[in-house]
C-alpha cells in the first residue's frame, strides 16, 4: 500500500493537465529524439523515453548513469459549430514534467522514469450550443501517466532484449449537458438503464426524459471536475507492461521491435459527484432543476495494447534514417464511455449509460532522419502518418481525437560530454469532422517537447 501512495503522487506528476489526443489518446512522439523524428524510436537510442518507446533501446546508451529532466507543452486548437452556432474550446495549452533516470553497467541497463502516456480534453464556454441551452460550461479533461520500471539486456554485440513494469494512473474531469430527446433514443436502444431495479427510479427517468413536443427540451447534466491540475476528480490506478528487443544486423542497419500490454486499470470513481436534471417549466424562459449528489464511476477504462517494428540506418558517419510502424488496439478498449451514476437522492435514482465510441484499430508510421552537423550539433526532421480511429458518425466534440498527421523537427546540442539539452516542435494540420447530430469540429496543434540530459 505504502509503494502504491507513493507511485501515485509521482504518476501526478507525469499529467501536464492533459496530454492531448494525436495518435488517437497516444502522443504522436515520446521525448524530443523521437519527436524531432516523428515519433521513430523502435532501434535508435532515444534517451531514457526509450522506456515509453520500447525499452530494449535503452541498451543502447553510453555506459554511464543518465538524468534527463523534460517539459512537454501541447498546443490544440478545437473548434465546434452547429447550425450556425460555433464555440472555440479554450483548453488550447499544456504543460508539465516527465523525468526519466537510467544506468548501464557492463551487459545490463536499468532505469526509473514518470511520463504522460496521453489523454484529450476540451472546454467551451458556458454561453455556447455545447451546453443545450443551460447556460453551464462544458469540458473533458482525461490524462495517463505511468511511472515505470523498465531494464534492458545486451545479450551480445548485436541483440539487445528489455522491458518495463509500469504503475498506471488515469484521470478524468467531466461536465457534459445531455438533452432528454438524446437519453431517451439511448434508452431506447439499450444504452442507458436505470442503475437500480426499482419502478420509482424507472419512473423519475422516463418522467424527465419524455418531454411533451410543445415544450423546450429536458437536460441532464453530468458534472464531476476539480481544479488540480495533475489529477481528475474520477481516477484509478493499475499494471501494464511492454516488451522489446533490437537486433543489429550490420554496422549500418539495425532492427527493433516492441509490445505494450493493455492497462490493468480499476474503475475510475469519484465521489461527490452531481447529475443535474432541468426540466422546461412549460413557460418560455423558465425551467427547474433538481441536483442529485452521488458517486460516479466509469467502467473499465483501459489503455490499448501496441505491437511496434523499426530499423534505424546508419547511411553516412552523419546521417541517419529511421522508419517505425506501431499498430494500436483502440477497437478493443473505446466501444463504449461507460458511465455509472447513482444517488441516495430521491430513493436512490441512478443511471447506468453507455455513450458509443466503437473507435477502430490505428496504424501509425513514422519516418525520420538525423544529420549530425558538428560535434556538438545534430538536427532531426519526420513526419508522423496515421489514420482517424474515431468513427465521423460518433465523434463527440468533448473528446476530439481525431488528428492524423504530424510534421516534425528539432535539434539536440552536447556543450559537454556529460550535458545535453534536446528540442523538437510538431505541427498537425487541421482535421474537420461532422458527426451524425450535424456538429462539425477541426483540430489542429502545435506541440514542443525539451529536455536536458546529465551523465555522470
Amino acid at each position: 500500500m505504502r509503494l502504491k501512495k507513493m507511485a501515485t503522487a509521482m504518476a501526478y506528476m507525469a499529467i501536464p493537465g492533459v496530454a492531448f489526443a494525436t495518435n488517437g489518446m497516444n502522443m504522436e512522439g515520446y521525448g524530443p529524439i523521437a519527436l524531432g523524428m516523428g515519433g521513430a524510436s523502435m532501434a535508435n537510442d532515444n534517451g531514457s523515453a526509450a522506456m515509453m518507446n520500447n525499452p530494449a533501446t535503452l541498451g543502447l546508451m553510453e555506459e554511464s548513469h543518465r538524468l534527463d529532466l523534460a517539459l512537454g507543452i501541447l498546443g490544440p486548437d478545437v473548434n465546434a459549430s452547429m447550425g450556425g452556432n460555433a464555440s472555440r474550446s479554450s483548453a488550447d495549452s499544456f504543460g508539465g514534467p516527465a523525468l526519466g533516470w537510467s544506468r548501464r553497467h557492463d551487459k545490463v541497463t536499468f532505469g526509473v522514469g514518470v511520463y504522460g502516456q496521453g489523454g484529450m480534453g476540451t472546454e467551451y464556454d458556458p454561453g455556447s450550443f455545447m451546453g443545450a441551452g443551460t447556460g453551464l460550461t462544458t469540458r473533458s479533461e482525461l490524462g495517463v501517466g505511468r511511472l515505470l520500471f523498465p531494464i534492458a539486456y545486451n545479450v551480445s554485440p548485436d541483440l539487445i532484449v528489455g522491458g518495463s513494469v509500469d504503475f498506471v494512473w488515469a484521470g478524468l474531469d467531466l461536465q457534459m449537458a445531455m438533452p432528454a430527446g438524446q437519453m431517451s433514443q439511448m434508452a431506447q436502444a439499450g444504452l442507458l438503464i436505470p442503475a437500480t431495479n426499482d419502478a420509482a427510479t424507472g419512473a423519475i427517468l422516463n418522467g424527465f426524459m419524455n418531454t411533451p413536443a410543445t415544450a423546450m427540451s429536458n437536460v441532464g447534466y453530468f458534472d464531476f471536475s476539480n481544479s488540480n491540475d495533475f489529477s481528475g476528480k474520477a481516477h484509478s490506478t493499475g499494471w501494464a507492461g511492454k516488451l522489446g528487443m533490437t537486433y543489429k544486423v550490420n554496422t549500418q542497419l539495425t532492427l527493433g521491435a516492441t509490445y505494450h500490454s493493455k492497462t490493468d486499470l480499476g474503475d475510475m470513481e469519484a465521489d461527490g459527484a452531481r447529475m443535474l436534471m432541468i426540466v422546461d417549466a412549460g413557460t418560455p424562459g423558465v425551467s427547474t432543476m433538481a441536483t442529485l449528489t452521488g458517486k460516479i464511476k466509469i467502467v473499465d477504462f483501459q489503455w490499448p495494447e501496441t505491437y511496434g517494428v523499426g530499423l534505424a540506418y546508419q547511411a553516412t558517419d552523419k546521417l541517419m534514417l529511421a522508419a517505425d510502424y506501431k499498430r494500436i488496439a483502440w477497437a478493443n478498449v473505446m466501444k463504449n464511455f461507460h458511465m455509472v451514476f447513482t444517488s441516495a437522492d430521491m430513493g436512490g435514482i441512478g443511471i447506468d449509460m453507455k455513450l458509443p465510441q466503437e473507435w477502430k484499430d490505428q496504424d501509425v508510421w513514422m519516418l525520420g532522419l538525423a544529420y549530425q552537423t558538428t560535434d556538438a550539433l545534430i538536427l532531426r526532421a519526420g513526419v508522423n502518418i496515421a489514420d482517424n480511429p474515431v468513427p465521423d458518425s460518433l465523434m463527440h466534440p468533448l473528446f476530439p481525437a481525431i488528428v492524423k498527421n504530424h510534421y516534425t523537427a528539432g535539434f539536440g546540442y552536447r556543450f559537454s560530454k556529460a550535458s545535453s539539452i534536446d528540442f523538437a516542435y510538431s505541427y498537425a494540420p487541421e482535421v474537420e469532422v461532422t458527426n451524425s447530430s450535424g456538429i462539425t469540429v477541426s483540430h489542429a496543434q502545435n506541440n514542443m517537447q525539451f529536455i536536458y540530459s546529465f551523465r555522470y
